[in-house]
């Protein structure tokens, strides 16, 4: 394996632009590790879930909404960079109301992790860039 082989940049086409200056994610020998990742749908400023009043503020959400949205993106970054859900080891959830959307983000976990059990790490947030209530932080194996 040359050393370009053991440290590669991945970038989902169609998984959300980031919105900063950082790759979807990167690969480092047998192990993928992925920036985090929200729950906009890329191409497009509207965010699942989220209602927003003109000053960009959250005027409502729905974090079940997020959460599966969430999810279908880290799993295209996971495909599009030769990895797969199952092979997740490591996920770091942030959450911006615990109180609030825990049991319901639990709920949506249970029916996307039934069969594939990674490490968790839940934390709770005061913010996140953008306005969302839930960011992904992961890693996966990958051959």
């Amino acid at each position: 394996m040359s050393h370009n082989d053991s440290n590669q940049r991945f970038d989902s086409q169609k998984a959300p632009e980031p919105v900063g200056l950082y790759p979807h994610a990167r690969r480092v020998g047998n192990l993928l590790f992925l920036s985090g990742v929200g729950p906009r749908q890329r191409g497009s400023k509207d965010i699942p879930g989220v209602s927003l009043d003109a000053d960009g503020n959250i005027t409502d959400y729905d974090i079940a909404t997020q959460c599966r949205s969430v999810f279908d993106n880290v799993r295209w970054i996971l495909e599009e960079a030769g990895s797969s859900w199952e092979q997740l080891v490591d996920v770091q959830v942030f959450l911006t109301n615990m109180k609030e959307d825990f049991n319901t983000y639990n709920e949506v976990y249970a029916e996307y992790f039934k069969d594939n059990q990674p490490c968790r790490t839940t934390i709770e947030i005061s913010s996140l860039p953008t306005p969302i209530a839930i960011e992904l932080k992961c890693i996966a194996t990958i051959e």
